[in-house]
This record gives structure tokens, sequence and C-alpha cells, in this order.
């Protein structure tokens, strides 16, 4: 058997020592889970940016069509 038995005082330290961990990776978490929004964010806004500038191109395209035709 161990030279050091096992104690409530013992058993204490080790369960407060779990309970800051668990806070350290909770707040791990909640610090992962806002990068992810931000970046899901923006990529959304570049989806969005994307099509803008598609739409612009085509109308541009359209105009310069239309120039081009012309008689």
């Amino acid at each position: 058997m161990s030279d050091n038995p096992v104690t409530l005082e013992f058993l204490a330290r080790q369960q407060a020592k779990l309970l800051d961990e668990m806070a350290s990776f909770r707040d791990d978490m909640t610090v992962m889970a806002a990068i992810l929004a931000r970046v899901e964010g923006s990529v959304s806004a570049l989806i969005t940016e994307t099509r803008a500038m598609h739409s612009r191109h085509a109308r541009l395209e359209r105009r310069v069509t239309a120039l081009e035709d012309a008689p």
C-alpha cells in the first residue's frame, strides 16, 4: 500500500484542478467558436462580393456587345 493515504483534502484538490481545467477548455471552445463564426461570416461576405462582381462584369459585357453590334 502507499505511504500517502488518499484523504478528502487530496480528493478536493484533485477535483478543484479538474474543474479549473474544464473551465479552461470551456473558454478555449468559446474562443474557437467565435473564430469559426467570424470566418464563416467572411466566407459568406466573399460569396456575396463575388456574385456582385460577376453581375457587374456581365452587365459590362452586354454594354460592350451592344456597342460592337451598333451600326
